[in-house]
């Protein structure tokens, strides 16, 4: 079993294929996934089940990517859960933009399932050697 599985991931994005297409490369891994259409999809599914890590298209409708991370990022409840943004932007600017706005990695489409697996799995660990420091230190 991976040290992932167990783990909730929400991908978001408005293009059907790129949802199935990801959720296939992150089946190996055994993580729970959720999925959302849009931006605003995204923070309602993240609201009712906050996941272990969120993949974040930067264009989608009713909120963009940066937009969700944000607001992700300003809350209290949700700034720890790593953000992947996954898009075809690849600009040097695409990349600033979603670090100003709190991104903990990006990839652009179209997505190498080995580099994707690598970093949800790094992100995933090393939310999870935060996660017992917090609970280690109350």
């Amino acid at each position: 079993m991976s040290p992932a599985a167990a783990s909730k991931v929400l991908i978001a994005d408005d293009n059907p294929q790129i949802l199935e297409l990801i959720e296939a490369y992150l089946e190996p891994l055994g993580v729970e996934i959720t999925t959302a259409a849009d931006g605003q999809a995204a923070l309602s599914a993240i609201e009712a089940a906050p996941p272990d890590l969120v993949l974040l298209d930067i264009m989608m409708p009713r909120r963009s990517g940066y937009e969700v991370c944000r607001q992700l990022k300003e809350d209290d409840r949700y700034r720890d859960i790593p953000v992947i943004m996954v898009t075809a932007l690849n600009e040097v600017g695409d990349l600033e933009r979603a670090r100003e706005c709190g991104a903990d990695d990006f990839l652009t489409k179209p997505v190498n399932k080995m580099e994707l697996l690598a970093r949800v799995q790094a992100l995933l660990a090393a939310r999870r050697v935060r996660q017992g420091g917090e609970a280690a230190g109350a």
